[in-house]
């Protein structure tokens, strides 16, 4: 299914389009507030314009540190439809404060109207991403969130932009504003009202009312699962560099550029769109499944197109401010469209198998309460990113200086991020061999379990075939390989980091041997994917060797269900005994193909010799007709 057919889903569509309308609703009214105050040169409490303007981003941030861990509670114990309607309610009455303080002009309402604008976005933020996984299936997830993220950006955009419009409109602009707030929310309200009823994840949990205690269990909560954790510091870091972005924006295109209001309007519309596009782009390159590959080619592209910005420097431009058309006209203004729009796409690559995987692998008692914690964190981010930029500023950096710092800490992130969960760099070196160097289609994913542990077993063509298959499993799989690969330095680094299982012929090492099979069955009864080359060597001639009988006494221990797979098309690549030039075979198709699983009872080596030698259509040295079973 197309991840636009989900929009067809009466559950996701009304999620999709309730939050799409809430973002609208968020960046209509602020930009509206933000612009009043700037234009009108606007005094509350003592309080210039650019002070104003200040505090109105932390008024709206202000609520996601104190409530979000309450939030997070509230959407694990109570359905989180009931919270979406009731949010959505809320926020009615909220706009009709809101149409009064444009109405009558009341800027310190507004003001107070803004902070519960983020109060309702605080417990909204939770049940967007927690509600997914019960409202879609595991293989829609990434176009799930491809789509959410899309939304989202698409709504910042154009209420950013409607709120500039209707807020300058003289005399009638605030009566307009009044009512498009009001009649947005209504409507957003409406659509809640179609969302089906979701079960409660967790009825019997306690909420707790102060900020502080829950906030400090949510956080609790979200560093027990490691990589859970260290995704969300990834999706913080994201929204690090997208605060600082939009920040310096403005003033990046005025003073640097000497661009009018048409380049700022541009950029932010490049990023938007470049945020929706890397996201839609997501599911096509990832095959519908989890693909971790993404993030370090997004952050990888971040980091370019930044250090691109910061090389581009002060271009010279004329005297009088310059609509983006006469920018268009340059060479650097067409570098910096190109550098703006490619970090945006990249951080879609980014984000959007983050957020896939923290709700992927969250139990879904506590999932709400991990959002939660995702988005104190998102907000703690965004703070220090406009603390950076302050002490930057004010130590004499210019704008461009600044993108190179971005790049440079983006790249120190990344490897700090690699580093501790080497499963990111293993996906992207398993996802560049499977998308770039080879086309690699494979049939029968759906049947490797999507839980509990199982054994895949398949022929072994060349030294890369591990790659292969760990590109095309949508879990963690644990590869048993001859132990004297780990000689090699960088493929020993790689091999620990991948939990690799170094194993041996008996004549070679029986302790080694040994060693190897209890591992084998440790990662299977904790529920893990073995993966296993029956034949025990690479084949010399491109043909199906024989396979032992290993793969019999690991099910007698641990007896789990035999996936068999078949792998076509490496024979005659550089990595096999049948190739020679290192670019042989680049960019050829390969298949893999994956059979039903075999009930541990009727695993025989022979049988799954007969079976891959079927899906390869290649010859096998002991074919031994058998009954099939599943």
């Amino acid at each position: 299914m197309s991840q636009f057919q989900l929009l067809g889903r009466r559950g996701f569509s009304a999620l999709f389009f309730t939050q799409l309308l809430g973002a609208f609703n968020d960046n209509l009214f602020k930009n509206a507030l933000v612009i009043a105050i700037t234009y009108r040169a606007a005094s509350v409490g003592g309080l210039g314009p650019e002070q104003l303007v200040a505090v109105s981003g932390g008024l709206f941030i202000l609520p996601f540190f104190l409530f979000s861990a309450t939030a997070g509670q509230l959407a694990d114990k109570l359905s989180k439809s009931s919270i979406v309607r009731a949010v959505k309610l809320l926020e009615i009455v909220i706009m009709l404060v809101a149409a009064y303080g444009f109405l009558a002009d009341e800027l310190g309402l507004l003001l107070g109207v803004l902070f519960f604008m983020g109060l309702q976005s605080a417990f909204f933020g939770p049940v967007k991403y927690s509600a997914l996984p019960e409202l879609l299936e595991p293989e829609d997830l990434v176009g799930g969130n491809a789509l959410v993220e899309t939304g989202s950006f698409v709504a910042i955009l154009l209420g950013t932009i409607a709120g500039a419009l209707l807020v300058s409109i003289e005399g009638s602009g605030p009566m307009i504003l009044a009512v498009a707030v009001v009649l947005v929310a209504v409507l957003g309200f409406v659509v809640s009202l179609t969302m089906p009823k979701l079960a409660a994840a967790a009825p019997t949990l306690k909420v707790t009312a102060d900020p502080i205690r829950p906030t400090l269990e949510t956080y609790r909560v979200v560093r027990e699962n490691r990589p859970v954790f260290l995704s969300i510091l990834g999706i913080s870091w994201f929204w690090f560099l997208g605060a600082s972005l939009i920040t310096l924006l403005p003033a990046y295109s005025k003073d640097v550029l000497n661009g009018g209001e048409s380049v700022v309007t541009t950029f932010l519309a490049l990023f938007c769109v470049g945020i929706a596009i890397g996201s839609l782009l997501c599911e096509r390159m990832s095959h519908r499944q989890l693909e971790l590959g993404l993030v370090p080619f997004g952050s990888i592209g971040m980091s370019v197109f930044l250090l691109d910005l910061f090389l581009v420097g002060t271009p010279e431009s004329s005297a009088s401010l310059r609509p983006i058309t006469a920018l268009l006209s340059e060479p650097s203004g067409l570098r910096i469209v190109v550098d703006l729009a490619g970090l945006a796409i990249f951080g879609g690559f980014f984000t959007v198998p983050l957020y896939t995987m923290i709700q992927q692998r969250s139990e879904p008692q506590v999932r709400s309460r991990i959002i939660a914690g995702n988005n104190i964190l998102n907000a703690a981010f965004m703070v220090l990113a406009s603390a950076m930029l302050i002490a930057l500023l004010g130590a004499g950096f210019e704008i461009p200086q600044i993108w190179g710092v971005l790049a440079l800490l983006n790249a120190v992130v990344a490897v700090y991020i690699y580093t501790v969960i080497p499963e990111f760099l293993l996906r992207f070196c398993a996802w560049i061999l499977a998308s770039v160097l080879y086309r690699v289609k494979v049939t029968g994913r759906a049947h490797i379990p999507a839980e509990g542990p199982a054994v895949l077993v398949c022929n072994h063509v060349t030294f890369i075939d591990w790659l292969i298959v760990a590109s095309s499993c949508p879990r963690p799989v644990r590869f048993v390989m001859y132990h004297g690969y780990f000689d090699i330095p960088l493929v020993r680094m790689l091999f620990r980091d991948a939990k690799v299982i170094p194993i041996a012929p008996a004549h070679e090492s029986e302790e080694t041997l040994e060693t190897a099979y209890d591992r084998i069955a440790a990662e299977l009864e904790d529920g893990e994917i073995v993966c296993i080359f029956p034949e025990g060597k690479l084949t010399k001639d491109g043909r199906l060797d024989t396979f032992r009988r290993g793969i019999e006494r690991i099910v007698a221990r641990t007896p789990v269900p035999v996936v068999p797979m078949g792998l076509d098309g490496m024979w005659g690549s550089y990595f096999s005994k049948g190739g020679g030039r290192p670019f042989a075979r680049v960019w050829s198709k390969v298949r893999l193909t994956i059979a039903p699983p075999i009930a541990p009872e009727a695993v025989r080596a022979e049988l799954l010799e007969s079976r891959v030698a079927e899906l390869v259509e290649a010859p096998a040295t002991n074919v031994v007709p058998a009954p099939r079973a599943s």
